[in-house]
C-alpha cells in the first residue's frame, strides 16, 4: 500500500492533454471530462481516458510525456493508481463530488459539481489541500467576487441546499419528556467513511463526541442522527452499536436520546437544534452557514480556521477565517460546476439554479413535504418505460399501475398523485378521486419542443406538460394553460427569456419534432396571395375537442378556397400521416381546386417563411408561424387563439368566451414555453429549462444532419419499424 502521507508530485510546466484513469466510475460519467478538461476545442480534442491497468501501463511506457493520472479521491480503489504515480513519478489528479452534487444519491443522478485536486483531497487532513493551500495563502477571498459569492451563500441558506437534495422537510422533531428544550444534534458517520480515516478519527472519536454531547448539554434533549444508508441495512454507522448498548443500560435512550433513523432535508433539521457535533462530516459547515455554534472531534476541511470548537488541532492551519471566506474557498473556488444549458464547465449559480429547480419539481410531483406518492396509469407500456424519470424524481414513490384491480392495491391517499395520459379520465379514476379528496390528477401530454424525431415511432420526449385542470388542446374546458394565459403575471426577466427563445426557435428552425432539413420553398412569386395549410392527423384530441364546424383536412381546404378563390393555396400533409402511423390522409382526386401546390419536399419552416398567411384548424404550426411574424387564421380553437394574436373564424367555440386578455406574442411565449411545459436533460438526469432542451435539439439535430442519420428517422419505413421493436423490446424486458 502506497504511503499515503506523501504528497504526489506536482504537474511541471508542460501541458497534459493525457489522462489515464483505472476508474470506471469516472470513464461513465461524461461531465467528468468536461469539466477535468476546460480547454479549447483544438486542445480538448487531444485529451482523453485510458481505462484500467493494463491499459494505464501500456500508455506510460509507449510515452510517459503528457501523462496525469486521475482518480477518485482517497479511496482504497485509487491504491494502485497511487502505486504508479510514486513509481513513474507522475502527476495525479483527485477527482471528488462537489459540495453541491445533485438532487438524489448514486448513479440515478449524476454530478453537476466536481472538485479536481493536484495536491491533496479536502477530506483528508494527513496532507495539504488545493482547498488548504488557498485558505492559508490567499489574502482576499472574494476579489471582485464579493457580491456574487454573498448572493451565492444566501442562496444555498435560504433554499436549505446540501450535497444531496431529495430529502424532505424534518417538521417533526419532538422534546424528551421530562428534559429542558435545548437541543443538540450528534451526526454520526457510516463505517469506513474516508473523511473520518482521513481526518484522524476512529470508531472511539464518535463514541467520545456522544459522551461529550451528553455530559456538555445536560438539559438538552441529544439527537443522533444516523446515515440513511445505515437505516437501508446497506452499512453500518459508527453509533449504532453504541447506542444498541445504551438502550439495554440504565440510561432511557427515549428520554434523553432520540435518533432520528429517516432521511431529512439537513439545513431544517440543522435551524431546529442549538449546538451541533460532528467528527468529520459537512453537515458541520452547513451548521456554521447557519449560524449553529459547531463542536469538531476530527479534522474535517472547515475546521482548525477560528470558526469551530475542535477537540484536534491541524498544525498547517495558521489563518482564521470567516464562515463567507470558507464557503467562497471550498463551494466557489474549489469546484468546477456544469452549466446545464451548455453543458460547459459553469458557476456555484447554475448549481444552485439547478437544485432549486428539481426541488421545486419534487414539491409539485410528491406534495409539501415529499411523501406523496406517484401513480402512473394506464399508460402503454413503452410510453411508461420511456417516461420513467420525468413522473417521480422519487423512483421509490413512483407506481405504474396497468388497471382498476392494481390501482384499488394500491389505494391511493390525499397526498398523491394520479397520472393519466390525454384528456380522457378513466371512470375508475374518476370515482377514486372523488372518494378522495385531495388526491390530485395530472393529465400529461408532450411537450411543444418535444425531440428530434416522431413520438409515434417511440422516440422519447425532452418535454412533457402536467396539466391539473385539463389539457392545452381540449377547447371544452379551461386549462393550466389557459389560466396561465388569461391571469399569468409576467415579469420583465420572463418577457426577455421569451424574446430570447423565440429568436433561437425562429433562428435554427426548430418546431415540435424537428426533423425536416431546409431545403427552400420554390414558389412562384406571381399567382397572388399564397396561403400555407397544414394538414393535421384527423384523430386528433385537438380537433375532436377543439374544432366546431371545420374537423377534417378536406373540410379546412373547402373552407379556405371558398374565403380566397384567387388565393395560391398550398397544403402539406402531416409527417404523422405522411410515415403511416396516424389517419388524415387526403388524396389527390379530392384536392382538385381546392389546392394549387401539395408539398412533400420543404420542411414546415420553409412553408412559412415562403407563404403570406397560415390557416389551420389547431395546428401547432400556426404558434410557429406566430413566432415567425406571420398572419395566422384559425377555424378551430387552438390554445394560441382567442388573445388577439390571430384571425379566428371558428363560430360558437366556448373557449374563446372565457379568454378575454389580449397579449403580446412574448406574453404567450412565456405562459407556453417558460410557465406551462416541463423539460427534461437526458444527460443530466434531471428537470431543465427552456433553453436548456433547445441548445440539446440543435445539437442532436445537427449531429444526426452531418452523420446523414436525420434522414432515416423521417424515411425508411422497414428502419422506423426495427426502431420501435427495439424500444418495445426493452419496455417489456425492463422493470417498470
Amino acid at each position: 500500500m502506497p504511503d499515503t502521507n506523501v504528497k504526489p508530485p506536482k504537474k511541471n510546466a508542460s501541458t497534459y492533454t493525457r489522462y489515464v484513469t483505472l476508474s470506471s466510475g469516472i470513464k461513465r460519467w461524461w461531465m467528468v471530462e468536461r469539466l477535468l478538461c476546460p480547454a479549447p476545442d483544438s486542445i480538448q480534442k487531444t485529451n482523453r481516458f485510458v481505462l484500467g491497468l493494463k491499459l494505464a501501463i501500456k500508455s506510460i511506457r509507449s510515452n510517459i510525456s503528457g501523462i496525469t493520472l486521475v482518480g477518485w479521491g482517497r479511496r482504497p480503489s485509487t491504491e494502485a493508481a497511487l502505486r504508479l504515480v510514486q513509481k513513474h513519478d507522475l502527476p495525479y489528479v483527485a477527482l471528488e463530488d462537489g459540495f453541491l452534487r445533485s438532487f438524489g444519491t448514486g448513479d440515478e443522478f449524476p454530478p453537476i459539481s466536481l472538485i479536481v485536486d493536484e495536491e491533496g483531497i479536502y477530506y483528508d487532513s494527513r496532507v495539504s489541500s488545493a482547498l488548504e493551500t488557498r485558505l492559508n495563502a490567499v489574502d482576499d477571498l472574494f476579489g471582485d467576487q464579493l457580491l456574487d459569492i454573498e448572493s451565492a451563500f444566501d442562496r444555498v441558506v435560504a433554499e436549505g441546499l446540501s450535497k444531496y437534495n431529495h430529502a424532505p422537510v424534518a417538521d417533526f422533531l419532538e422534546v424528551g419528556v421530562g428534559i429542558g428544550v435545548g437541543r443538540v444534534l450528534v451526526v454520526d458517520q457510516t463505517v469506513g467513511d474516508m473523511s473520518v480515516v482521513c481526518g484522524g478519527a476512529s470508531g472511539q472519536t464518535f463514541e467520545a463526541m456522544l459522551d461529550a454531547a451528553c455530559a456538555e448539554n445536560p438539559n438538552a434533549v441529544i439527537y443522533v442522527k444516523t446515515h440513511p444508508e445505515v437505516t437501508s441495512g446497506r452499512k453500518s454507522g459508527y453509533l449504532s452499536s453504541v447506542l444498541a448498548l445504551w438502550v439495554v443500560s440504565e440510561l432511557a435512550v427515549s428520554e434523553r436520546i432520540v435518533v432520528l433513523r429517516e432521511a431529512v432535508e439537513p439545513a431544517s433539521l440543522i435551524r431546529a437544534m442549538d449546538r451541533v457535533y460532528v467528527v468529520s462530516s459537512t453537515m458541520g459547515f452547513e451548521a456554521l452557514m447557519l449560524g449553529k455554534p459547531v463542536v469538531c472531534f476530527g479534522v474535517p476541511w472547515y475546521s482548525g480556521w477560528g470558526v469551530t470548537d475542535d477537540r484536534q488541532r491541524c498544525d498547517r492551519r495558521v489563518r482564521t477565517r470567516t464562515v463567507k471566506e470558507l464557503f467562497a474557498a471550498a463551494y466557489c473556488h474549489y469546484p468546477r460546476y456544469i452549466d446545464p444549458v451548455n453543458h460547459q464547465q459553469g458557476s456555484i449559480h447554475h448549481a444552485i439554479d439547478w437544485l432549486v429547480h428539481q426541488k421545486a419539481m419534487a414539491k409539485f410531483l410528491h406534495g409539501s413535504h415529499g411523501q406523496g406518492k406517484v401513480f402512473v396509469f394506464g399508460f402503454a407500456r413503452w410510453k411508461a418505460f420511456s417516461l420513467k424519470p420525468l413522473v417521480a424524481l422519487k423512483t421509490a414513490q413512483r407506481f405504474f399501475v396497468r388497471g382498476d384491480k392494481a390501482l384499488k392495491r394500491h389505494d391511493p391517499t390525499a397526498s398523491d398523485a394520479m397520472m393519466i395520459w390525454g384528456a380522457d379520465c378513466p371512470e375508475s379514476v374518476a370515482r377514486l378521486v372523488q372518494q378522495t379528496p385531495g388526491l390530485r390528477v395530472l393529465r400529461v401530454e408532450d411537450g411543444f419542443l418535444r425531440s428530434v424525431g416522431l413520438g409515434s415511432d417511440m422516440i422519447r420526449p425532452q418535454s412533457l406538460v402536467f396539466d391539473s385542470r385539463g389539457l392545452y388542446f381540449d377547447a371544452s374546458r379551461p386549462s393550466d394553460l389557459e389560466q396561465l394565459l388569461e391571469h399569468g403575471v409576467y415579469t420583465d426577466d420572463d418577457l426577455q427569456r421569451a424574446a430570447h427563445i423565440r429568436d433561437l426557435i425562429v433562428r435554427f428552425g426548430l418546431t415540435k419534432y424537428n426533423l425536416e432539413s431546409s431545403v427552400g420553398a420554390d414558389w412562384p412569386s406571381d399567382k397572388g396571395p399564397v396561403l400555407f395549410v397544414p394538414g393535421q392527423v384527423e384523430d386528433d384530441a385537438s380537433i375532436r375537442l377543439g374544432c366546431v364546424d371545420v374537423r377534417s383536412n378536406l373540410e379546412l381546404l373547402s373552407a379556405v378556397r371558398a374565403s380566397y378563390p384567387q388565393a395560391w393555396i398550398v397544403y402539406k400533409p402531416h409527417p404523422d400521416v405522411v410515415s403511416g402511423n396516424r389517419i388524415g390522409r387526403v388524396y389527390l382526386a379530392g384536392l382538385e381546386g381546392l389546392v394549387d401546390h401539395v408539398e412533400t419536399r420543404a420542411s414546415v419552416i420553409d412553408c412559412i417563411e415562403s407563404c403570406d398567411e397560415v390557416h389551420t384548424m389547431t395546428s401547432l404550426t400556426g404558434f410557429d408561424a406566430l413566432l415567425r411574424g406571420k398572419k395566422v387564421v384559425t377555424y378551430g380553437q387552438p390554445f394560441y387563439a382567442g388573445w388577439g394574436l390571430t384571425t379566428d373564424r371558428c363560430l360558437g367555440g366556448v373557449s374563446f368566451a372565457r379568454r378575454s386578455r389580449r397579449l403580446t406574442l412574448d406574453q404567450l411565449v412565456a405562459g407556453v414555453l417558460l410557465r406551462y411545459p416541463v423539460y427534461w436533460d437526458w444527460d443530466l438526469r434531471g428537470f431543465t429549462t427552456c433553453e436548456a432542451v433547445i441548445q440539446r435539439l440543435i445539437e442532436e439535430r445537427s449531429a444526426l444532419q452531418a452523420s446523414g442519420a436525420l434522414e432515416g428517422l423521417r424515411n425508411g419505413r422497414v428502419l422506423r419499424l426495427l426502431r420501435k421493436s427495439r424500444v418495445l423490446l426493452k419496455a417489456w424486458t425492463t422493470r417498470l
